[in-house]
């Protein structure tokens, strides 16, 4: 993965939190994939982004995230969400 810097220079949107919260994690089983979903405190939109394994529960614990904001169609509406591009533990 490319540095940060020019991650966040080249892709203006992008967004990149720092010690952020979780207050929920839940993982689940698509295809080959987990599908990952974090809600942070302070924020009503859900975070997704995959991982190929199962991950040690980040509920309670604080995160770096690098994200951007998308919609996600859901019964002919769309719905807010934020992919993320990378996360880690503060």
């Amino acid at each position: 993965m490319k540095p940060l810097k020019k991650l966040l220079i080249e892709n203006e949107k992008l967004i990149h939190s720092r010690m952020q919260k979780v207050e929920s994690h839940v993982q689940r089983q698509t295809d080959e994939w987990i599908q990952n979903t974090v809600l942070l405190a302070g924020y009503e939109v859900p975070f997704k982004y995959k991982r190929q394994k199962m991950y040690k529960s980040l509920k309670g614990a604080r995160v770096d995230l690098i994200y951007y904001p998308s919609a996600e169609p859901i019964a002919g509406l769309d719905f807010e969400v934020m992919n993320v591009i990378k996360i880690n533990r503060s």
